[in-house]
């Protein structure tokens, strides 16, 4: 199971819908442009973890994508500029969980 955030919308992936959580297909509505970075979280073993972890992320300014899988401890997020890893791991902190650092 996974749990992705766009702009603030959290989203469980396998749906009927695309990855991205629309229900249309094609090229509208594709990636934004920005930053993608791969974190390492510690603790995540659910959904519940996931969506916590997404929602404190994705609260960051200049965020726009937050993808986190349990199974793998990634995070992956996507903003508008680099982010400063000290704001990364309090927002991780803040879920509860650890940043162990990036993948």
């Amino acid at each position: 199971m996974t749990a992705e955030t766009n702009t603030g919308t959290i989203e469980a992936t396998g749906s009927c819908c695309s990855p991205t959580g629309s229900c249309h297909g094609g090229a509208a509505g594709a990636e934004t442009s920005g930053t993608t970075a791969v974190y390492l979280v510690q603790g995540m073993t659910c959904g519940h973890c996931e969506g916590a972890v997404a929602e404190e992320i994705s609260a960051i300014a200049g965020v726009t994508s937050v993808k986190a899988v349990a199974a793998t401890g990634q995070v992956t997020v996507t903003s508008a500029a680099p982010l400063d890893e000290a704001d990364v791991r309090a927002a991780v902190d803040e879920a509860g969980y650890e940043l162990t650092g990036r993948a």
